[in-house]
């Protein structure tokens, strides 16, 4: 006589042993980030200069990339909104996750309400003898719109396809964020500040919607599509090899016996910048979320 495997039965989905302070510490590194972002290239010289700097050297790169921006930013409030609320729904009805569909939407308007009330309640540019408009445009709202979008869809999706929702999200994220520098909507700071301000709503939803139901339990990286370690490598590597191209980017207009002056050397940096930051927070929501979520063979972890 062979004696049955018993049912697995629900585990109750927690967030991991100490992820609770690992959760404080990404939104305060969002909020320190956003603060400290904001001071340096709003409230300084050097920092005002970069980021115009790219904004104007974007003139020499518009052309055909400048309307294929123009028309993907035309279209990015309505692609974004679609995305969120096509997936968004369908989890929700189809799966039932209604408390964790709340959290997320609610996260999501509140990213994008901050960000309009912060663009009129910051000071302007205050006049450092740089020449350029005093009026403030951080955040981003393009960004804050796509970034939140493809954040909601993150928390909405299941462990398994976390990984791959984050690179898809992070990839959507940072081409709109380019996309406005390209255009000469915003400059760099703007893009960066509006992932961080994403980044500081969607980090406590996110630790309240593991704590909602059965469903935030996985097997691991590498057990399924949605969740191989590529999604975590490609970033990494693009990220890396954005620093190489800021790197010299910024090398060859650094002060010395050959600096050279500057025609699109600046805004290549704001664009690597711009990657750098998306990927970054990419690789470490994806990883701190991976984390965080319990094991199906790990049931006391």
């Amino acid at each position: 006589m062979t004696l049955s495997k018993p049912a697995r039965t629900a585990i109750p989905a927690r967030p991991a042993l100490g992820s609770g302070f690992m959760f404080f510490f990404a939104w305060l590194a969002c909020v320190v980030g956003l603060v400290a972002t904001y001071y340096y290239f709003v409230q300084t010289t050097t920092g005002q200069f970069i980021d115009e700097s790219a904004l104007v050297e974007a003139v020499d790169i518009h052309g055909p990339a400048g309307k294929a921006s123009t028309q993907f930013l035309d279209w990015l409030p309505t692609i974004s909104l679609v995305m969120a609320a096509v997936v968004v729904l369908f989890v929700t009805v189809i799966r039932r996750r209604w408390s964790a569909a709340g959290i997320a939407l609610t996260a999501c308007v509140g990213a994008n309400i901050a960000t309009q009330v912060l663009k009129d309640v910051l000071p302007s540019r205050p006049d450092t003898g740089v020449v350029t408009l005093e009026l403030n445009s951080l955040p981003s709202g393009h960004t804050t719109l796509a970034a939140s979008a493809a954040a909601a869809v993150f928390l909405m999706s299941s462990p398994r396809w976390r990984p791959f929702v984050g690179f898809a999200g992070g990839t959507f994220a940072i081409a709109s964020g380019a996309s406005t520098l390209i255009n000469q909507w915003h400059r760099p700071a703007d893009v960066v500040a509006a992932f961080l301000l994403v980044g500081a709503f969607m980090i406590p939803a996110g630790w309240l919607i593991l704590r909602q139901g059965t469903w935030n339990v996985w097997d691991g990286f590498g057990r399924h599509v949605g969740s191989a370690r590529i999604w975590l490598k490609l970033p990494v590597l693009i990220g890396l090899a954005s620093a190489v191209v800021a790197v010299y980017s910024l090398a060859r207009i650094a002060p010395g016996p050959l600096q050279e002056g500057s025609t699109t050397n600046y805004f290549w940096a704001g664009i690597a910048l711009i990657v750098i930051a998306g990927y970054l927070a990419t690789v470490a929501t994806t990883s701190l979320f991976a984390y965080a979520a319990r094991r199906r063979d790990a049931p006391g972890r």
